[in-house]
């Protein structure tokens, strides 16, 4: 088993019907976590990659409504040093 990390940004809180569908995207065999920070508003998925591929959960949380605005990274970019004045 192979677990790898997907991490989307949410553009609208999830209401109870997408919170439900979400919790039976569980079922999924190979989805292994999800997890919320709702002050981010991002959804944190644990899925393990020989059974599953980031297109198609992607596609799976599509599916149950959560209106996904975006992709991020898991690791932050390095910051650029502020330029001498």
């Amino acid at each position: 088993m192979t677990t790898v990390d997907i991490l989307f940004r949410y553009a609208v809180p999830p209401m109870d019907a997408v919170t439900h569908a979400l919790t039976s995207i569980r079922e999924v065999y190979g989805i292994r976590r999800l997890t919320f920070d709702r002050a981010a508003n991002t959804l944190r998925v644990e899925y393990d990659a020989t059974r599953l591929n980031a297109a198609t959960v992607t596609r799976l949380i599509r599916l149950t409504g959560l209106e996904i605005a975006e992709e991020l990274p898991l690791i932050a970019a390095p910051q650029q040093p502020a330029p001498a004045a």
